[in-house]
């Protein structure tokens, strides 16, 4: 089952939700406002992608907490990212061992066909 994070409000996954409709692929939606993401999670995603791509160093919430200024090692910034989830790039999308980070349809085009998700 091909898994969506990210949060309901965010126009970007308003938007990928919509691109996975319109394809006719199923997902399961997981808000990480309401269901956050374990250490363990968060660590495998950062495993698999890169912490640097998993966190939006661009977005409200890293600049408010100040990140670039503390520079924090990976650890504490895993720490951050599980604390503040708000903060993780959208969209995830994950399909077993596979992992797709941000908005991009061409990428999600090629995603759907690798594992076979367009009928």
């Amino acid at each position: 089952m091909l898994h969506l994070i990210g949060i309901p409000n965010c126009n970007k996954i308003k938007d990928t939700r919509s691109w996975l409709d319109d394809k006719g692929i199923s997902y399961e939606f997981i808000n990480v406002k309401k269901e956050p993401l374990s250490k363990d999670e968060l660590s495998e995603l950062a495993h698999k992608v890169g912490l640097d791509v998993l966190v939006n160093n661009r977005g409200t919430t890293y600049r408010k907490l100040g990140i670039k200024e503390m520079q924090p090692s990976e650890a504490e910034l895993l720490e951050l990212a599980h604390t503040h989830q708000n903060m993780l790039k959208r969209p995830i999308l994950v399909l077993e061992e596979s992992v797709l980070v941000g908005y991009d349809e061409q990428a999600f085009e090629s995603f759907a066909h690798e594992h076979e998700l367009l009928s």
